[in-house]
């Protein structure tokens, strides 16, 4: 009996051994992984930037800051990120306050405009924007009616604000908007109820209170701003506007003798700007946080009465001038013979459309190849974002929340500095082993899938939170695991939210731009590369022209996305 209870302890920890040490392998897999896709190509950008031949040095950064045209860019940076930061922030706020707090009408449709210029591609709206103000159109004839303006030129400083600003109002108006529904009204009636004036109640209450929501959005509109690349790029460049990230952008495909070097340099510097941005997020967050009272108040706080009718007819006026009229003059340059002939019927042609689909070979390889990254980008980073954020969510580790954080630095860096990171890394991965991928549309789909996978994990992370853990406990009870577990319990109640991820994974790399800027080759052409290099050469009608189908098929997928959640979601509630 001694004996075999000795051999059933030997047993029992020789397995319970090999379970650690299986356990110790996994986990040590997959931080090689993590390590090899997301941080190893920040790594080699960092070293890159400090090497000067083949040993260590601050040259590059020494040249890059000694010289003249450096401070300008910088001064340019500053002066259109903090420009648009601030439209952003007004714009923002005051959308959020209204739709919050007073008693306007149809939100829900009023929404969905106030979101229309940051869901469509900016280098869209840049093209929309610059047609809408161009000699010939419509709205420049009548201002030079009415007010003796011949023309608007955003080819600017100010038509690069103007445009960074309402691509990025959207991000203050929504973190905005989540606070401010959530401040206690007993608190505002209090002051009133004291004597105090409205001035007063929102000085004393609502202001310091909002400001978490209000810094939040103001730095993420900051942050995309300094990151955009297509607005910049079809407006900066020539106006001989130089900001960072397409200062970047001509360093390295001017392929001198140290380009990447000096590009490197270049991206670390607008890293280093990003992380003093956060940290100064942080900062302040930590300084004015508040406890929230985790219910959202959507009845209103203030009514209009009588002046509803007017404020409601400004706003939709704002929102159509500033999201659909433009666009309506970038179809119509679709349509013309000849870029500067006025809009007329005897002056339209389908020939633009005719040519960028059946004649010209590079758009169809173009549209096939982003269709292909965005189908296999948004497939990986379902199935792996997923599996992510259900072990996040249900086994809360110090190891699952370094798995986010690690999946979340390539977004959270400027796509420009992800691209020549990509760059650095997969030339040469590991010494003596040089895969070939660079150069080719694979690179693209690495890049795709680890910028963008942070995307899928929030979604799918946000759905995974609202199921209880009690329904997998019920499963597990009645008898489904594994595969029945997932089909028949998990997926019906994740289906909406995770779908949701998906899609916006899939929209995101379709239009994709600044990667693409840096990492695209001869065969490898995306939607986003081929407009670019259509508005480069002078090709505007074709651009336009591409712009309007890319446009016409956002808004027929998104429509299907949307009937799918809701066709499921009935199924569902009547099941």
């Amino acid at each position: 009996m001694e004996r075999f209870s000795l051999r059933r302890q030997i047993s029992l920890s020789s397995l319970l051994s090999t379970r650690l040490t299986h356990t110790l392998f996994i986990k040590l897999g997959i931080f090689c992984l993590l390590f090899f896709f997301f941080l190893l190509p920040i790594v080699r950008l960092i070293i890159m930037s400090f090497t000067e031949g083949h040993k260590i040095s601050f040259l590059n950064y020494s040249s890059i800051l000694s010289e003249a045209a450096t401070w300008s860019m910088l001064k340019n940076t500053a002066i259109v990120v903090g420009g648009a930061t601030i439209v952003s922030i007004c714009v923002g706020i005051l959308f959020a306050w209204l739709v919050a707090y007073t008693d306007i009408r149809l939100k829900k449709l009023l929404q969905l405009f106030i979101m229309l210029p940051f869901l469509i591609p900016s280098y869209i709206m840049t093209l929309a924007w610059t047609q809408f103000t161009e000699g010939n159109s419509f709205f420049i004839s009548f201002l030079k009616s009415f007010l003796g303006v011949s023309h608007l030129n955003l080819y600017s400083y100010g038509g690069l604000i103007f445009l960074l600003g309402i691509v990025h109002y959207p991000l203050v108006y929504l973190l905005t908007l989540h606070v401010l529904r959530k401040i206690p009204r007993d608190l505002e009636w209090a002051v009133r109820a004291s004597g105090g004036t409205r001035f007063t109640m929102c000085k004393t209450v609502t202001l310091p209170l909002a400001l978490p929501g209000i810094i939040s959005g103001a730095m993420l509109a900051f942050l995309t701003t300094i990151d955009n690349f297509g607005i910049p790029a079809f407006l900066g460049i020539p106006a001989n506007i130089p900001v960072l990230s397409t200062a970047i952008y001509q360093e390295v495909i001017g392929f001198g003798e140290d380009a990447f070097a000096r590009g490197a340099a270049l991206s670390v510097l607008l890293g280093v700007i990003v992380c003093l941005v956060t940290f100064l997020q942080y900062i302040l967050l930590k300084r004015f946080s508040y406890q929230e009272t985790g219910r959202a108040e959507n009845e209103p706080r203030i009514f209009l009465k009588k002046g509803r009718w007017a404020v409601e007819i400004v706003l939709w006026l704002f929102l159509l001038f500033i999201s659909i009229i433009p666009l309506f003059s970038m179809i119509g340059t679709s349509f013309i013979k000849a870029y500067g002939l006025p809009f007329s019927f005897e002056n339209m042609t389908m020939e633009h459309y005719k040519y960028i689909l059946f004649q010209y070979e590079k758009v169809k390889i173009g549209i096939a190849n982003s269709l292909r990254l965005a189908f296999f980008t948004t497939i990986i980073c379902l199935f792996i974002g997923t599996a992510i954020a259900y072990i996040r969510i249900r086994f809360d580790r110090h190891e699952t929340r370094l798995t986010e954080g690690i999946i979340s630095l390539p977004y959270a860096l400027p796509g420009m500095v992800l691209a020549l990171a990509m760059i650095l890394a997969w030339v040469q991965p590991i010494p003596g082993w040089k895969p070939g991928i660079y150069g080719t549309v694979w690179i693209l789909l690495v890049a795709y899938v680890t910028r963008f996978l942070i995307l899928q994990v929030r979604s799918s992370m946000t759905a995974l939170s609202q199921v209880s853990t009690e329904m997998e406990e019920a499963a597990h009870i009645s008898g489904a695991r594994g595969i029945a577990k997932w089909r028949y319990i998990m997926l019906p109640l994740l289906f909406s939210g995770v779908l949701s991820g998906a899609f916006l994974v899939f929209i995101t790399t379709l239009t994709e731009l600044t990667v693409s800027s840096l990492l695209w080759s001869s065969g490898s052409e995306t939607i986003g590369m081929l407009i670019f290099s259509f508005e480069q050469g002078g090709y505007t009608t074709y651009s336009t022209a591409l712009s309007t189908l890319i446009l016409l098929f956002l808004m027929l997928t998104s429509l299907i996305i949307y009937v799918l959640i809701k066709c499921f979601n009935k199924k569902v509630g009547k099941v």
